[in-house]
């Protein structure tokens, strides 16, 4: 019994088989390659103007192919609008405007890559060839195109430059970004500035808006920063190709390239650390020394021990003398931070600003800021974030400028002081902070450790 139901189910399947074999033969008889082919308009206008702009190719294939699509010129010149490109069996319908691959003319002296151009004015062959996938059988459809009054005039792009071909996206204020110019010899339909590394990936470029058109024919600006400024991690270090494509309302399309290296990349992240004792900036009062004046020698005053300090007691001192604070800065990210003077231990005066000490605001540089409730302008008193020796040193070899930068997932102690000589009794007791200042960025932290400092006259007994 199981034998003769083996065998029925044998039999079935053979004659399934063969009603299918018999029903294809008579159904799909054995049918060419490419069973039509042809243009819905013979000659084409290509100059944008709405009227006979595109022909469409309506063509069918039997079976899976590779399929090709080219153009024969009177003198023999052959264009490629589609090379061995694979098909599954099926219809298609392709719009065509007389756009073909690149290609130049003898009298051409563009210097950049034509990617997609229009064919000339006249009469062309188009041959449409298809080769099957599987047994590699070849067949080809024909005919003629008239193209006419061609817009022929590419989308050029001229003197494409960058402002400098290396720079480091880590908002330190040296080479953060890269300026990008060209000219356009026409209106476009598109312009897109793009960079491109090893992976592949392409990485958009915006226009600087406010000069030209977007498309419009003149010169065209691009600003590139890596995406540090929306607080984006800019494209690893390495060498990458920047590429300008500009494309016309016929379908035209020339680029042209440059190269741009991109070095010590890094969103820049730092902020106020907790001292040993846990507290984050330890406030004190110190009688004031001459020496230490900015008018005078100058000298730094060391670096403070200070006794227990929990950080909330108020703080009462006398008039004129200083008050000293310390705290620690940690850079937590992954690429270094700039900074520059004034040094730790320099000592203000409540009257002075750190313009006095002769270093002025530098984008892109970290600073330490001291604050009070009194302060006319904000954060008038600045220090480095580390003293030379707690920090490393890039010399550039052009300028000869010397940067300082604490490194990344190191950190470094700032102290210094302001000499308290203003006692404002509308604000008294006042209050004072520190914060980290990224310069021409953000302050990064703000109101750090606040204290109530009360000032009394000299000779006035402080309360304890």
């Amino acid at each position: 019994m199981r034998v003769s139901i083996w065998v029925t189910i044998l039999v079935a399947a053979v004659v399934l088989v063969a009603v299918t074999l018999v029903g294809r033969m008579f159904i799909n008889p054995n049918l060419p390659l490419i069973t039509r082919a042809a243009f819905s308009l013979e000659t084409i206008t290509p100059n944008a103007d709405g009227d006979a702009d595109i022909t469409e190719l309506d063509y069918s294939i039997s079976r899976n192919a590779t399929i090709s699509l080219t153009l024969e010129a009177s003198d023999g010149t052959v264009y490629v609008f589609r090379q061995d490109e694979p098909r599954i069996a099926a219809d298609y319908k392709v719009a065509f405007s007389g756009v073909v691959d690149g290609y130049t003319l003898s009298d051409d002296t563009f210097t950049g890559t034509i990617e997609r151009r229009l064919v000339q004015n006249g009469t062309y062959t188009w041959r449409l060839r298809a080769v099957d996938a599987a047994t590699g059988e070849t067949a080809e459809e024909s005919g003629t195109l008239v193209v006419s009054d061609a817009a022929s005039q590419l989308p050029e792009i001229m003197g494409f430059t960058l402002d400098r071909h290396e720079f480091s996206p880590n908002q330190d204020g040296i080479a953060d970004r890269v300026i990008m110019n060209l000219n356009l010899t026409k209106a476009v339909d598109s312009l897109n500035v793009y960079l491109v590394g090893a992976d592949g990936q392409s990485i958009f470029i915006p226009e600087i808006l406010g000069g030209r058109k977007p498309g419009e024919a003149g010169q065209h600006f691009f600003d590139y920063d890596g995406g540090i400024e929306r607080g984006v991690e800019p494209p690893a270090d390495g060498e990458y190709t920047v590429i300008a494509v500009a494309q016309d309302l016929e379908g035209q399309r020339t680029s042209q390239t440059s190269k741009l290296a991109i070095n010590s990349g890094g969103v820049p992240q730092a902020e106020i650390a907790p001292q040993p004792n846990g507290v984050d900036v330890t406030f004190a009062s110190q009688p004031f020394d001459e020496k230490y004046s900015l008018s005078q020698s100058g000298e730094l005053l060391p670096s403070p021990v200070f006794a227990s300090d929990l950080g909330f007691s108020s703080i009462t001192m006398p008039v004129g003398d200083m008050l000293v604070f310390k705290l620690t800065i940690r850079n937590y990210g992954k690429v270094a931070i700039r900074t520059s003077g004034p040094w730790p231990g320099t000592v203000y005066q409540s009257d002075e600003v750190w313009g006095a000490t002769g270093v002025y605001e530098q984008s892109g540089s970290f600073r330490v800021g001291i604050m009070c409730s009194t302060s006319e302008t904000n954060w008038p008193w600045r220090w480095a974030i580390g003293s030379p020796e707690s920090l490393m040193t890039e010399t550039d070899p052009q300028n000869g400028n010397t940067y300082y930068y604490l490194p990344a997932g190191e950190q470094s102690e700032v102290w210094g002081a302001v000499r308290m000589t203003q006692l404002i009794k509308a604000r008294n007791p006042q209050q004072c902070w520190a914060g980290l200042i990224h310069e021409d960025v953000a302050v990064v932290n703000q109101r750090v450790g606040a204290r109530d400092i009360t000032l009394v006259e000299m000779g006035t007994e402080a309360d304890s």
